[in-house]
């Protein structure tokens, strides 16, 4: 992704870049540029410090690399470097307004031009843009094809490849995992092969494997990259693209209960970045917020997910802290925000936010709202039948069904989930999935199943040291050893059983403060008081509860 290095001035510095000795390079082309400026020297010397982090040599000098090219009448090399400079200031400065005006200055340069790498990579570098910056996979896809058909014409295999990676990536996140993975094993093995040579191509490639593995949660496979990854990153130096693929690494951490590892990577990752590429810092300080979260340490989550207020994670991080903080409703609202910036096309990322938006509304007291968000979190999981999707989206249904007072249905679902959290290897999805199926089993009347239940829960939360959830999953074992009939035994007061009876009777907030002649207010602090005296987090788990105690009757 590179032009013509071949002048004389640019031969040492052109032999450094192909050794990956990028300090070499840069002395190299910047004592080239002692004797004489040329736009070949000055996008040597960019390159060399795009890979050393050094952002201001890196845009001073394909800045001027820019003007040379256009002065000399190489509208194809200018466009090259329109299209680096696009990427350069979403990825260093988050200035995507600026990004797109170079996007287009490319375009332009290219309109009259056959056939060339530069068209391949103006394509394909836009086609990964719409993916991480506007979530769109069609139009990714669509792009990726373009730069694919010219690519071929013209005979760069790099480019090729590259554009069937980013395909690979747009065809997972619109719901087609098999051939979505198709396409991006088939590039890595060409990596491993020795059939790509341009070192940025190559990272990049490997790196979409990694996040389209983390985006269908199919983390055997990413591991199994990863390790690549990891080595080819660190024999080259490529220590930009280390760091990002570290916040995918630790996203399998987090999955799979390796809480130390996945804090130590996104600790480093997120310093690495920070200093170097400020405007890419938020998916890791994301990840390290629902870290935070499932730790129980509340505040901090809070604090990182504030400092990434822009990522669309950080959305979904404060509806989970909502939740925790047992307020439905202020999560759903942020569910719903978070989905309203997905286009429906977005299957893989639109499941995350639907799986909330279905806990929620079903806290809320929502049913309805809720069954709309969950057939499409179902057909989701139906469409891209990958285990851990499936398993949350059989959760999902549990608590809907808990909340209809379908108890027996709810109890298969979460056995479904349990088994897919199982066959996923993910203990704090798992843990959750047994909470739900106790809750279940416990209205079934099926105390001792209910207890083994959350005894299980409560063994894996201890083991991640996942506090404030170990806390409740306590509570709510302590309630499956309350005898039956002892209503008062929970504190509730007079009022808060007549709510609990109403929330029962599936009534919302608002239809509860109409009945009782309250205000919304008043009904939401009474819930609140129940939810806390049956140490419980969701008007289901308060129903089933309290037909445990006998509150009810």
């Amino acid at each position: 992704m590179i032009g013509s290095l071949q002048a004389e001035d640019c031969a040492g510095g052109a032999d450094a870049l192909a050794r990956g000795a990028w300090e070499d390079a840069r002395a190299a082309f910047e004592t080239a540029l002692i004797a004489r400026e040329s736009p070949e020297a000055l996008e040597g010397l960019g390159l060399a410090a795009w890979w050393l982090d050094l952002s201001e040599v890196m845009f001073d000098a394909r800045e001027r690399a820019f003007r040379l090219y256009r002065e000399r009448g190489d509208r194809a090399a200018a466009a090259r470097i329109a299209v680096w400079l696009a990427w350069d200031h979403w990825a260093f400065r988050g200035e995507h307004a600026v990004a797109s005006g170079w996007l287009q200055r490319a375009r332009r340069l290219l309109e009259d031009a056959g056939p060339c790498p530069e068209r391949a990579f103006l394509e394909v570098r836009e086609a990964s843009l719409c993916i991480f910056e506007d979530y769109d996979p069609d139009r990714a896809h669509a792009l990726a094809t373009e730069g694919i058909r010219i690519a071929r014409l013209c005979g760069s295999g790099d480019m090729e490849l590259l554009g069937r990676s980013v395909q690979g990536l747009a065809l997972l996140m619109s719901g087609a995992v098999a051939e979505g993975m198709r396409r991006l094993d088939e590039v890595n093995a060409a990596v491993l092969a020795g059939e790509m040579h341009d070192f940025v191509a190559i990272a990049l490639a490997c790196c979409y494997m990694v996040a389209g593995c983390d985006h269908v949660r199919d983390y055997d496979r990413a591991m199994q990259w990863l390790a690549r990854l990891k080595i080819f990153c660190a024999k080259w130096g490529l220590r930009p693209l280390f760091a990002v693929c570290r916040t995918q690494y630790a996203a399998i951490c987090l999955w799979r209960g390796t809480w130390l590892e996945a804090e130590q990577e996104l600790s480093a990752a997120a310093e690495e970045l920070d200093a170097s590429r400020p405007a890419m810092t938020g998916d890791a300080l994301v990840r390290l917020g629902e870290l935070r979260r499932r730790q129980g340490r509340l505040v901090e989550a809070t604090a990182l997910f504030d400092r990434a207020a822009s990522h669309p994670l950080a959305v979904l991080g404060r509806a989970e802290l909502a939740l925790d903080r047992d307020d439905p409703r202020a999560a759903a609202d942020l569910a719903d925000r978070y989905l309203r910036r997905l286009p429906p096309q977005n299957r893989t990322d639109r499941a995350t936010g639907l799986e909330l938006l279905v806990r929620a509304l079903t806290a809320a007291g929502e049913a309805a709202a809720a069954r709309t968000a969950l057939a499409e979190l179902a057909s989701i999981a139906a469409l891209m039948k990958t285990p851990p999707l499936v398993a949350i989206a059989a959760r999902a249904s549990g608590w809907l069904a808990m909340a209809e007072g379908d108890a027996d249905a709810a109890r298969r679902h979460h056995e479904d989930a349990v088994d897919g959290f199982l066959q996923s290897g993910a203990p704090f999805e798992l843990a959750a999935a047994r909470m739900g199926l106790a809750t279940a089993l416990a209205a079934l009347g099926r105390s001792p199943e209910a207890a083994r239940e959350a005894r299980r829960a409560v063994d894996l939360l201890g083991e991640l040291h996942a506090e404030f959830h170990l806390a409740r999953a306590k509570g709510l074992l302590d309630s499956l050893s309350v005898p039956a009939g002892s209503a008062n035994s929970a504190g509730l007061t007079r009022r808060e059983r007549e709510v609990l009876r109403l929330v029962a009777d599936g009534l919302n907030n608002q239809d509860i403060a109409a009945r009782l002649f309250l205000s919304d207010h008043t009904v939401h602090r009474h819930v609140a008081n129940i939810f806390n005296k049956l140490s419980v987090s969701s008007r289901a788990a308060a129903v089933a509860q309290a037909a445990r105690r006998g509150i009810l009757s």
